[in-house]
């Protein structure tokens, strides 16, 4: 595991972080390669630091702000100046821990 300061790190591999959702938004469609699919960003907060984390498909409904997760196998991409956490769909994991 990772500090989210240390994850923030511009194209980042392999990242394994614990925090609490935060300031979860509204999902929106988009389209992607695959298809259309939901998007809802949201951020996760080791009390200490903050990243964006985007929730995708049925992990919209899962996860809630104050849920405490752990992410396994996360990379970092930059939009819009800002770092932002991805999982994988084949070899991420994200998972409540409480």
């Amino acid at each position: 595991m990772v500090s989210i300061a240390d994850a923030k790190k511009p194209d980042a591999k392999d990242i394994s972080v614990e925090g609490t959702i935060e300031d979860k938004g509204e999902a929106r469609t988009v389209n992607t390669k695959y298809g259309e699919t939901k998007v809802c960003d949201a951020y996760i907060s080791d009390g200490v630091d903050r990243i964006k984390l985007s929730l995708w498909g049925e992990d919209i409904e899962k996860f809630n702000n104050g849920d405490t997760v752990s992410v396994e196998g996360g990379y970092t991409t930059t939009f819009r100046d800002q770092v932002q956490l991805n999982v994988p769909k084949n070899k991420g994991k994200l998972e409540k821990t409480s």
